[in-house]
Protein backbone atom coordinates (compact mmCIF):
# COMPACT_ATOMS: atom_id res chain seq x y z
CA UNK A 1 0.00 0.00 0.00
CA UNK A 2 1.47 3.10 -0.96
CA UNK A 3 1.07 6.15 1.29
CA UNK A 4 1.55 9.92 0.76
CA UNK A 5 1.77 13.18 2.69
CA UNK A 6 -1.47 15.67 2.49
CA UNK A 7 -0.91 18.95 4.10
CA UNK A 8 -2.41 22.44 3.46
CA UNK A 9 -0.83 26.06 3.65
CA UNK A 10 -1.94 29.35 3.60
CA UNK A 11 -0.10 30.92 -0.03
CA UNK A 12 0.26 31.85 -3.57
CA UNK A 13 0.14 28.66 -5.79
CA UNK A 14 2.64 30.91 -8.23
CA UNK A 15 5.28 31.29 -5.88
CA UNK A 16 4.92 27.82 -3.70
CA UNK A 17 8.14 25.64 -4.13
CA UNK A 18 7.05 22.45 -5.51
CA UNK A 19 8.67 19.86 -8.40
CA UNK A 20 5.22 19.83 -10.16
CA UNK A 21 2.09 22.42 -9.78
CA UNK A 22 -1.40 21.15 -10.12
CA UNK A 23 -4.35 23.75 -11.61
CA UNK A 24 -7.62 23.20 -12.93
CA UNK A 25 -10.53 23.83 -15.81
CA UNK A 26 -14.08 23.15 -16.66
CA UNK A 27 -14.90 22.24 -19.77
CA UNK A 28 -15.77 24.80 -22.56
CA UNK A 29 -13.74 27.67 -20.06
CA UNK A 30 -11.60 29.74 -22.74
CA UNK A 31 -10.21 32.40 -20.15
CA UNK A 32 -9.02 30.81 -16.61
CA UNK A 33 -9.37 32.23 -13.81
CA UNK A 34 -8.61 32.05 -9.70
CA UNK A 35 -5.52 30.18 -9.42
CA UNK A 36 -5.44 28.46 -12.75
CA UNK A 37 -5.73 32.42 -13.82
CA UNK A 38 -2.72 33.64 -12.04
CA UNK A 39 -0.50 30.23 -13.17
CA UNK A 40 -1.15 31.23 -16.97
CA UNK A 41 -0.16 35.06 -16.55
CA UNK A 42 2.90 33.70 -14.46
CA UNK A 43 3.60 31.26 -18.17
CA UNK A 44 2.94 34.26 -19.83
CA UNK A 45 -0.18 32.30 -20.99
CA UNK A 46 1.05 29.14 -21.82
CA UNK A 47 -2.50 27.92 -20.79
CA UNK A 48 -4.72 29.89 -23.05
CA UNK A 49 -2.68 29.44 -25.86
CA UNK A 50 -3.12 26.12 -25.16
CA UNK A 51 -6.73 25.92 -24.79
CA UNK A 52 -6.97 28.27 -27.85
CA UNK A 53 -4.92 25.84 -30.30
CA UNK A 54 -7.86 22.76 -28.61
CA UNK A 55 -5.31 21.23 -26.56
CA UNK A 56 -6.61 21.77 -23.44
CA UNK A 57 -10.57 21.64 -23.11
CA UNK A 58 -11.29 20.62 -19.93
CA UNK A 59 -12.61 17.01 -20.46
CA UNK A 60 -13.03 15.41 -16.99
CA UNK A 61 -9.56 14.07 -15.95
CA UNK A 62 -7.92 14.71 -19.14
CA UNK A 63 -4.41 16.77 -18.40
CA UNK A 64 -1.92 18.20 -20.19
CA UNK A 65 1.84 18.77 -19.39
CA UNK A 66 3.76 22.24 -19.08
CA UNK A 67 7.22 22.93 -18.41
CA UNK A 68 8.09 25.63 -17.15
CA UNK A 69 11.22 26.71 -18.87
CA UNK A 70 9.62 25.79 -21.95
CA UNK A 71 6.33 28.10 -21.15
CA UNK A 72 7.60 31.81 -22.27
CA UNK A 73 6.94 33.64 -19.47
CA UNK A 74 9.17 35.03 -16.55
CA UNK A 75 12.49 34.10 -16.07
CA UNK A 76 14.09 30.34 -17.30
CA UNK A 77 11.69 28.50 -14.88
CA UNK A 78 8.34 30.20 -16.43
CA UNK A 79 8.00 32.77 -13.91
CA UNK A 80 6.99 29.64 -11.41
CA UNK A 81 8.82 28.52 -8.42
CA UNK A 82 7.54 24.59 -9.69
CA UNK A 83 9.24 22.57 -12.67
CA UNK A 84 6.19 21.27 -14.46
CA UNK A 85 2.83 22.81 -14.55
CA UNK A 86 -0.60 19.93 -14.94
CA UNK A 87 -3.78 21.30 -16.10
CA UNK A 88 -6.48 18.81 -15.36
CA UNK A 89 -10.18 18.99 -16.61
CA UNK A 90 -13.07 19.17 -14.27
CA UNK A 91 -15.71 18.59 -16.65
CA UNK A 92 -18.79 20.57 -17.25
CA UNK A 93 -19.54 22.69 -14.61
CA UNK A 94 -23.18 21.92 -14.68
CA UNK A 95 -22.88 18.41 -13.42
CA UNK A 96 -19.77 19.51 -11.14
CA UNK A 97 -19.54 17.34 -7.53
CA UNK A 98 -17.24 15.80 -5.49
CA UNK A 99 -16.43 12.74 -7.13
CA UNK A 100 -15.53 14.78 -9.78
CA UNK A 101 -13.21 16.63 -7.61
CA UNK A 102 -11.62 12.88 -6.55
CA UNK A 103 -11.50 11.97 -10.14
CA UNK A 104 -9.79 14.67 -11.53
CA UNK A 105 -7.63 15.12 -8.04
CA UNK A 106 -6.40 11.48 -9.04
CA UNK A 107 -5.89 12.00 -12.62
CA UNK A 108 -3.67 15.20 -11.58
CA UNK A 109 -1.74 12.98 -9.33
CA UNK A 110 -1.23 10.31 -11.98
CA UNK A 111 0.59 12.69 -14.48
CA UNK A 112 1.96 14.74 -12.03
CA UNK A 113 4.17 11.70 -11.57
CA UNK A 114 4.54 9.54 -13.84
CA UNK A 115 7.83 10.72 -14.74
CA UNK A 116 8.74 9.12 -11.46
CA UNK A 117 11.37 12.48 -10.39
CA UNK A 118 8.92 14.71 -8.56
CA UNK A 119 9.28 14.85 -4.56
CA UNK A 120 6.45 17.41 -4.19
CA UNK A 121 3.58 18.03 -5.56
CA UNK A 122 1.34 21.49 -4.80
CA UNK A 123 -2.39 22.09 -6.12
CA UNK A 124 -4.94 24.35 -5.92
CA UNK A 125 -8.13 23.22 -4.31
CA UNK A 126 -10.55 21.47 -6.74
CA UNK A 127 -14.30 23.08 -6.57
CA UNK A 128 -13.70 25.41 -3.74
CA UNK A 129 -13.81 28.53 -5.93
CA UNK A 130 -14.94 28.80 -8.95
CA UNK A 131 -17.00 25.37 -8.74
CA UNK A 132 -18.53 26.64 -5.44
CA UNK A 133 -18.67 23.76 -3.20
CA UNK A 134 -17.43 23.29 0.12
CA UNK A 135 -13.97 24.31 0.49
CA UNK A 136 -12.96 21.45 3.23
CA UNK A 137 -15.54 18.55 1.68
CA UNK A 138 -12.86 19.47 -1.76
CA UNK A 139 -9.73 19.54 0.47
CA UNK A 140 -10.95 15.90 1.88
CA UNK A 141 -12.15 14.89 -2.06
CA UNK A 142 -8.60 16.26 -3.32
CA UNK A 143 -6.77 14.32 -0.47
CA UNK A 144 -9.12 10.82 -0.72
CA UNK A 145 -8.45 11.39 -4.69
CA UNK A 146 -5.05 11.92 -5.12
CA UNK A 147 -4.19 9.40 -1.95
CA UNK A 148 -6.21 6.34 -3.81
CA UNK A 149 -4.26 7.25 -7.13
CA UNK A 150 -0.86 7.15 -5.17
CA UNK A 151 -1.84 3.80 -4.24
CA UNK A 152 0.56 0.66 -5.62
CA UNK A 153 0.32 -3.48 -4.83
CA UNK A 154 4.29 -4.37 -5.27
CA UNK A 155 4.35 -7.01 -2.22
CA UNK A 156 5.09 -9.76 -4.33
CA UNK A 157 7.67 -7.66 -6.63
CA UNK A 158 11.39 -9.25 -6.04
CA UNK A 159 12.26 -5.81 -7.81
CA UNK A 160 9.39 -3.04 -6.59
CA UNK A 161 9.38 0.08 -8.36
CA UNK A 162 9.55 3.18 -6.05
CA UNK A 163 7.95 5.65 -6.56
CA UNK A 164 9.67 9.50 -5.04
CA UNK A 165 6.70 11.55 -4.61
CA UNK A 166 5.18 11.23 -1.59
CA UNK A 167 3.83 14.49 -0.87
CA UNK A 168 1.11 17.06 -1.73
CA UNK A 169 0.65 20.60 -0.74
CA UNK A 170 -2.78 21.59 -1.12
CA UNK A 171 -2.21 25.85 -1.50
CA UNK A 172 -5.02 28.28 0.10
CA UNK A 173 -4.99 32.44 -0.50
CA UNK A 174 -7.40 32.21 2.69
CA UNK A 175 -5.87 31.96 5.68
CA UNK A 176 -9.81 31.96 7.24
CA UNK A 177 -10.31 28.73 5.31
CA UNK A 178 -7.23 27.10 6.25
CA UNK A 179 -8.30 24.80 9.58
CA UNK A 180 -11.75 23.73 7.95
CA UNK A 181 -9.47 22.45 4.89
CA UNK A 182 -6.50 20.81 7.69
CA UNK A 183 -10.00 19.29 8.70
CA UNK A 184 -10.82 17.81 5.70
CA UNK A 185 -7.41 16.53 4.54
CA UNK A 186 -7.40 14.64 7.52
CA UNK A 187 -10.81 12.95 6.90
CA UNK A 188 -9.64 12.29 3.17
CA UNK A 189 -6.44 10.56 3.75
CA UNK A 190 -7.94 8.88 6.78
CA UNK A 191 -10.69 7.09 4.33
CA UNK A 192 -8.46 6.67 1.83
CA UNK A 193 -6.43 4.60 3.64
CA UNK A 194 -8.80 2.39 4.68
CA UNK A 195 -10.22 2.22 1.16
CA UNK A 196 -6.29 1.05 0.32
CA UNK A 197 -5.87 -1.30 3.34
CA UNK A 198 -8.78 -2.80 1.71
CA UNK A 199 -7.23 -2.82 -1.20
CA UNK A 200 -4.52 -4.82 -0.54
CA UNK A 201 -6.08 -7.72 1.36
CA UNK A 202 -8.12 -8.27 -2.11
CA UNK A 203 -4.74 -7.99 -3.93
CA UNK A 204 -2.78 -10.60 -2.27
CA UNK A 205 -3.18 -14.47 -3.72
CA UNK A 206 -4.83 -16.72 -1.65
CA UNK A 207 -2.20 -19.01 -0.63
CA UNK A 208 -0.78 -15.46 1.31
CA UNK A 209 -4.85 -14.10 2.68
CA UNK A 210 -6.07 -17.99 3.60
CA UNK A 211 -8.88 -17.24 6.43
CA UNK A 212 -5.86 -17.09 9.18
CA UNK A 213 -4.23 -15.31 7.43
CA UNK A 214 -7.60 -12.49 7.11
CA UNK A 215 -8.27 -12.70 10.92
CA UNK A 216 -4.61 -12.06 11.67
CA UNK A 217 -4.94 -8.80 9.57
CA UNK A 218 -7.67 -7.88 11.31
CA UNK A 219 -6.37 -8.76 14.76
CA UNK A 220 -3.13 -6.50 13.87
CA UNK A 221 -5.45 -3.62 12.71
CA UNK A 222 -7.68 -4.00 15.70
CA UNK A 223 -4.57 -3.64 18.50
CA UNK A 224 -3.23 -0.53 16.45
CA UNK A 225 -6.91 1.20 16.44
CA UNK A 226 -8.57 0.17 19.86
CA UNK A 227 -11.28 -2.12 18.39
CA UNK A 228 -11.92 -5.50 20.41
CA UNK A 229 -11.42 -8.39 18.39
CA UNK A 230 -12.76 -11.95 18.83
CA UNK A 231 -11.95 -14.80 16.67
CA UNK A 232 -14.36 -17.70 16.65
CA UNK A 233 -12.47 -21.16 15.34
CA UNK A 234 -14.47 -24.41 13.96
CA UNK A 235 -15.02 -25.78 17.45
CA UNK A 236 -17.17 -22.13 18.82
CA UNK A 237 -19.17 -22.61 15.70
CA UNK A 238 -20.17 -25.83 15.86
CA UNK A 239 -21.25 -25.19 19.11
CA UNK A 240 -23.46 -22.51 17.62
CA UNK A 241 -24.85 -24.58 15.31
CA UNK A 242 -23.27 -22.86 12.31
CA UNK A 243 -23.97 -25.67 9.82
CA UNK A 244 -23.92 -23.40 6.88
CA UNK A 245 -21.02 -21.98 7.01
CA UNK A 246 -19.07 -25.23 8.10
CA UNK A 247 -20.59 -26.66 5.21
CA UNK A 248 -18.78 -24.77 3.04
CA UNK A 249 -15.88 -25.12 5.05
CA UNK A 250 -15.70 -28.79 5.04
CA UNK A 251 -14.04 -29.23 1.38
CA UNK A 252 -11.14 -27.15 2.72
CA UNK A 253 -7.75 -28.09 4.86
CA UNK A 254 -8.08 -24.41 5.84
CA UNK A 255 -9.81 -24.32 8.96
CA UNK A 256 -12.61 -21.76 8.88
CA UNK A 257 -12.34 -18.05 11.06
CA UNK A 258 -15.13 -16.28 11.98
CA UNK A 259 -13.73 -12.25 12.62
CA UNK A 260 -15.76 -10.25 14.94
CA UNK A 261 -14.72 -6.81 15.69
CA UNK A 262 -16.30 -4.39 17.85
CA UNK A 263 -16.62 -0.41 18.45
CA UNK A 264 -18.18 1.15 21.67
CA UNK A 265 -19.69 3.99 20.44
CA UNK A 266 -18.65 7.76 21.52
CA UNK A 267 -22.57 8.00 22.07
CA UNK A 268 -23.09 4.92 24.35
CA UNK A 269 -24.17 6.06 27.72
CA UNK A 270 -25.77 9.29 26.90
CA UNK A 271 -29.02 8.48 26.58
CA UNK A 272 -29.65 8.27 23.16
CA UNK A 273 -31.18 5.99 20.65
CA UNK A 274 -27.84 4.22 18.49
CA UNK A 275 -28.64 1.35 18.82
CA UNK A 276 -26.15 -1.28 17.38
CA UNK A 277 -24.77 -1.58 13.24
CA UNK A 278 -23.85 -4.76 12.01
CA UNK A 279 -21.53 -4.76 9.00
CA UNK A 280 -21.46 -8.48 7.51
CA UNK A 281 -18.76 -9.08 5.16
CA UNK A 282 -18.02 -12.10 2.46
CA UNK A 283 -14.66 -13.54 3.66
CA UNK A 284 -14.54 -16.20 0.78
CA UNK A 285 -10.63 -15.78 0.66
CA UNK A 286 -10.81 -18.53 -2.55
CA UNK A 287 -13.87 -19.85 -4.44
CA UNK A 288 -13.65 -22.17 -6.88
CA UNK A 289 -17.21 -23.63 -7.18
CA UNK A 290 -16.79 -26.45 -4.70
CA UNK A 291 -18.00 -29.55 -6.55
CA UNK A 292 -20.23 -27.14 -8.76
CA UNK A 293 -16.71 -26.36 -10.13
CA UNK A 294 -15.99 -23.22 -11.87
CA UNK A 295 -14.78 -22.80 -15.52
CA UNK A 296 -10.92 -22.48 -15.27
CA UNK A 297 -10.55 -19.38 -17.17
CA UNK A 298 -10.16 -16.33 -15.01
CA UNK A 299 -10.40 -18.24 -12.20
CA UNK A 300 -7.33 -17.13 -10.41
CA UNK A 301 -9.67 -13.65 -9.74
CA UNK A 302 -11.54 -15.85 -7.63
CA UNK A 303 -8.95 -14.35 -4.62
CA UNK A 304 -11.24 -11.60 -4.57
CA UNK A 305 -13.90 -13.32 -3.08
CA UNK A 306 -13.53 -11.94 -0.50
CA UNK A 307 -13.56 -8.15 -1.21
CA UNK A 308 -16.67 -7.82 0.71
CA UNK A 309 -14.90 -8.98 4.42
CA UNK A 310 -11.82 -6.70 3.37
CA UNK A 311 -14.33 -3.73 3.04
CA UNK A 312 -15.76 -4.46 6.13
CA UNK A 313 -12.43 -4.93 8.30
CA UNK A 314 -11.47 -1.72 6.48
CA UNK A 315 -14.30 -0.06 7.28
CA UNK A 316 -14.07 -1.09 11.13
CA UNK A 317 -10.66 0.37 10.73
CA UNK A 318 -11.97 4.17 9.34
CA UNK A 319 -14.55 3.72 12.10
CA UNK A 320 -12.53 3.31 15.41
CA UNK A 321 -10.51 6.76 14.01
CA UNK A 322 -13.87 8.87 13.29
CA UNK A 323 -15.72 7.74 16.24
CA UNK A 324 -19.30 7.71 15.61
CA UNK A 325 -22.10 7.49 18.12
CA UNK A 326 -23.44 4.07 17.43
CA UNK A 327 -22.51 1.15 18.31
CA UNK A 328 -20.36 -1.03 15.55
CA UNK A 329 -19.67 -4.15 14.85
CA UNK A 330 -18.24 -6.27 11.99
CA UNK A 331 -18.89 -9.74 11.29
CA UNK A 332 -16.23 -11.51 8.81
CA UNK A 333 -17.43 -14.92 8.13
CA UNK A 334 -13.81 -16.59 6.56
CA UNK A 335 -13.75 -20.01 4.58
CA UNK A 336 -12.32 -21.43 1.34
CA UNK A 337 -14.42 -23.05 -0.96
CA UNK A 338 -12.81 -26.34 -2.31
CA UNK A 339 -13.62 -29.72 -4.18
CA UNK A 340 -12.53 -32.40 -2.58
CA UNK A 341 -13.57 -36.07 -0.76
CA UNK A 342 -15.12 -33.73 2.01
CA UNK A 343 -16.80 -30.71 0.21
CA UNK A 344 -20.72 -29.97 0.26
CA UNK A 345 -22.03 -31.54 -2.59
CA UNK A 346 -25.28 -30.78 -4.46
CA UNK A 347 -28.67 -32.06 -2.83
CA UNK A 348 -26.99 -32.08 0.72
CA UNK A 349 -29.18 -30.28 3.38
CA UNK A 350 -27.93 -28.16 5.79
CA UNK A 351 -29.01 -25.84 8.97
CA UNK A 352 -28.04 -22.58 9.71
CA UNK A 353 -27.50 -21.67 13.38
CA UNK A 354 -30.86 -20.12 13.62
CA UNK A 355 -32.55 -23.44 13.11
CA UNK A 356 -33.29 -22.65 9.15
CA UNK A 357 -32.29 -25.68 7.19
CA UNK A 358 -31.33 -25.26 3.45
CA UNK A 359 -31.12 -27.51 0.15
CA UNK A 360 -27.82 -27.20 -1.36
CA UNK A 361 -28.82 -26.90 -5.06
CA UNK A 362 -25.23 -25.82 -6.38
CA UNK A 363 -22.49 -25.53 -3.69
CA UNK A 364 -20.89 -22.28 -6.14
CA UNK A 365 -23.44 -20.16 -4.35
CA UNK A 366 -21.78 -20.14 -0.72
CA UNK A 367 -21.66 -16.88 -0.44
CA UNK A 368 -24.75 -16.43 0.73
CA UNK A 369 -24.16 -19.58 2.93
CA UNK A 370 -21.47 -17.63 5.02
CA UNK A 371 -23.23 -14.64 5.10
CA UNK A 372 -26.13 -16.60 6.49
CA UNK A 373 -24.96 -17.97 9.27
CA UNK A 374 -22.80 -14.56 10.29
CA UNK A 375 -26.38 -13.20 10.00
CA UNK A 376 -27.79 -14.92 12.08
CA UNK A 377 -25.02 -14.37 14.42
CA UNK A 378 -25.27 -9.98 14.12
CA UNK A 379 -29.22 -11.04 15.14
CA UNK A 380 -28.29 -12.70 18.17
CA UNK A 381 -25.78 -9.51 19.09
CA UNK A 382 -29.00 -7.57 19.58
CA UNK A 383 -27.74 -5.86 16.01
CA UNK A 384 -30.85 -3.01 15.36
CA UNK A 385 -29.48 -2.80 11.81
CA UNK A 386 -27.74 -5.36 9.51
CA UNK A 387 -25.63 -4.24 6.04
CA UNK A 388 -24.16 -7.43 4.35
CA UNK A 389 -21.77 -6.64 1.41
CA UNK A 390 -20.57 -9.80 -1.07
CA UNK A 391 -19.18 -10.23 -4.19
CA UNK A 392 -22.21 -12.18 -4.62
CA UNK A 393 -23.63 -12.50 -7.86
CA UNK A 394 -21.91 -12.91 -11.24
CA UNK A 395 -25.52 -11.90 -12.89
CA UNK A 396 -25.16 -7.96 -11.21
CA UNK A 397 -22.68 -7.18 -13.65
CA UNK A 398 -25.37 -8.68 -16.06
CA UNK A 399 -27.61 -5.87 -14.93
CA UNK A 400 -25.79 -3.18 -14.20
CA UNK A 401 -22.59 -3.41 -15.83
CA UNK A 402 -18.98 -3.53 -14.79
CA UNK A 403 -17.57 -0.63 -12.54
CA UNK A 404 -20.19 1.46 -11.39
CA UNK A 405 -23.33 0.63 -9.48
CA UNK A 406 -23.27 -1.81 -6.98
CA UNK A 407 -26.45 -3.87 -6.62
CA UNK A 408 -28.06 -2.91 -3.22
CA UNK A 409 -31.47 -5.23 -1.98
CA UNK A 410 -33.39 -4.23 1.26
CA UNK A 411 -37.13 -4.38 2.50
CA UNK A 412 -36.49 -1.03 4.80
CA UNK A 413 -36.87 2.35 3.17
CA UNK A 414 -34.94 4.02 5.51
CA UNK A 415 -31.75 2.18 5.48
CA UNK A 416 -31.75 2.57 1.72
CA UNK A 417 -31.76 6.57 1.75
CA UNK A 418 -29.00 5.94 4.80
CA UNK A 419 -26.26 3.65 2.06
CA UNK A 420 -27.34 6.12 -1.08
CA UNK A 421 -26.62 9.44 1.20
CA UNK A 422 -23.48 7.11 2.89
CA UNK A 423 -22.60 5.99 -1.30
CA UNK A 424 -22.99 9.71 -2.19
CA UNK A 425 -20.10 11.10 0.63
CA UNK A 426 -17.97 8.42 -0.37
CA UNK A 427 -18.25 8.70 -4.23
CA UNK A 428 -19.72 5.15 -4.65
CA UNK A 429 -23.09 4.04 -6.16
CA UNK A 430 -25.60 1.86 -5.26
CA UNK A 431 -28.51 0.80 -7.56
CA UNK A 432 -31.62 -0.60 -5.91
CA UNK A 433 -33.34 -3.57 -7.34
CA UNK A 434 -36.66 -5.11 -6.47
CA UNK A 435 -37.16 -7.08 -2.97
CA UNK A 436 -41.26 -8.57 -3.64
CA UNK A 437 -41.85 -11.45 -1.52
CA UNK A 438 -42.72 -13.24 -4.90
CA UNK A 439 -39.55 -13.40 -5.73
CA UNK A 440 -38.48 -15.78 -2.65
CA UNK A 441 -41.13 -18.12 -4.55
CA UNK A 442 -37.79 -19.22 -6.61
CA UNK A 443 -36.57 -20.21 -2.95
CA UNK A 444 -38.68 -23.10 -1.81
CA UNK A 445 -37.18 -26.42 -1.87
CA UNK A 446 -39.50 -29.58 -1.80
CA UNK A 447 -37.16 -30.97 1.07
CA UNK A 448 -35.65 -28.37 3.38
CA UNK A 449 -36.64 -24.80 4.25
CA UNK A 450 -35.04 -23.15 1.36
CA UNK A 451 -32.44 -23.79 -1.58
CA UNK A 452 -29.67 -22.04 -1.75
CA UNK A 453 -30.56 -20.81 -5.43
CA UNK A 454 -33.33 -19.53 -7.50
CA UNK A 455 -32.38 -20.48 -10.77
CA UNK A 456 -30.84 -17.64 -13.17
CA UNK A 457 -33.51 -15.43 -13.38
CA UNK A 458 -33.11 -12.79 -11.26
CA UNK A 459 -29.87 -13.76 -9.51
CA UNK A 460 -28.75 -11.00 -7.56
CA UNK A 461 -32.33 -10.22 -6.01
CA UNK A 462 -32.63 -14.05 -5.05
CA UNK A 463 -29.08 -14.59 -3.65
CA UNK A 464 -29.80 -11.53 -2.02
CA UNK A 465 -33.34 -12.15 -0.19
CA UNK A 466 -31.92 -15.34 0.59
CA UNK A 467 -29.58 -13.71 3.16
CA UNK A 468 -32.39 -11.20 3.95
CA UNK A 469 -34.51 -14.73 5.46
CA UNK A 470 -31.49 -14.76 8.02
CA UNK A 471 -31.82 -11.46 9.41
CA UNK A 472 -35.43 -11.57 10.74
CA UNK A 473 -37.37 -8.89 11.33
CA UNK A 474 -34.28 -6.64 11.93
CA UNK A 475 -33.90 -3.59 9.54
CA UNK A 476 -31.48 -4.70 7.11
CA UNK A 477 -30.05 -4.50 3.59
CA UNK A 478 -27.71 -6.37 0.98
CA UNK A 479 -25.15 -4.51 -1.03
CA UNK A 480 -23.72 -7.23 -4.24
CA UNK A 481 -20.51 -5.83 -5.36
CA UNK A 482 -19.18 -8.60 -7.83
CA UNK A 483 -18.97 -6.46 -10.54
CA UNK A 484 -17.43 -3.31 -8.41
CA UNK A 485 -15.10 -4.89 -6.67
CA UNK A 486 -12.25 -5.27 -9.13
CA UNK A 487 -11.11 -2.79 -12.42
CA UNK A 488 -9.65 -4.74 -14.90
CA UNK A 489 -8.02 -0.79 -16.26
CA UNK A 490 -6.82 2.35 -14.13
CA UNK A 491 -9.18 5.55 -14.33
CA UNK A 492 -9.13 8.56 -12.53
CA UNK A 493 -8.29 7.70 -9.21
CA UNK A 494 -8.49 3.97 -9.60
CA UNK A 495 -5.90 1.64 -10.31
CA UNK A 496 -6.34 -1.79 -12.06
CA UNK A 497 -6.60 -4.46 -9.65
CA UNK A 498 -9.10 -4.35 -6.47
CA UNK A 499 -11.20 -1.31 -5.41
CA UNK A 500 -11.51 -1.51 -1.87
CA UNK A 501 -15.54 -0.51 -2.97
CA UNK A 502 -17.49 0.42 0.11
CA UNK A 503 -14.88 0.93 2.58
CA UNK A 504 -15.76 4.27 2.91
CA UNK A 505 -19.37 3.55 1.92
CA UNK A 506 -20.00 1.48 5.36
CA UNK A 507 -17.73 4.22 7.44
CA UNK A 508 -19.61 6.99 6.54
CA UNK A 509 -22.88 4.91 7.08
CA UNK A 510 -21.75 4.00 10.82
CA UNK A 511 -20.79 8.29 11.18
CA UNK A 512 -24.60 8.60 9.88
CA UNK A 513 -26.31 6.33 12.32
CA UNK A 514 -28.55 7.40 14.38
Amino acid sequence: MSTIKVSAVHGDITTIEADAVIVNLFEGVTTPGGGTGAVDQALGGAISRLITQGEVKGELGKTATILCGNAGGGSGSGGLAAHKVIVVGLGPAGSFNLERVRKAAGSAWRAATASGKVKTVATILHGAGIGGLDPAQCARAVAEGSALAAYTFQAFKSKPSLSTAGELVIVERDRGKLASIQEGVARGLLMADATNFARDMVNTPANHMTPTHMAAAATTMAREVGLECTVLEKADMERLGMGVLLGVAQGSVQPPKLIVLRYKGSGSGDGGNHGLLALVGKGLTFDSGGISLKNRDGMEAMKDDMAGGAAVIAAMKAIAQLKPAADVAGIVPCTENLPSGSALKPGDVVQAMNGKTVEIISTDAEGRLILADAVAYAVSLGASTIVDVATLTGACGVALGSGLYSGLISTCDSLVEAIHAAGVAAGEHYWRLPSDDEYKEQLKSPVADLKNTGGRLGGTITGGLFIGEFAGKTCWAHLDIANTCFAEKEAFHQPKGATGVAARTLAELAVRQK
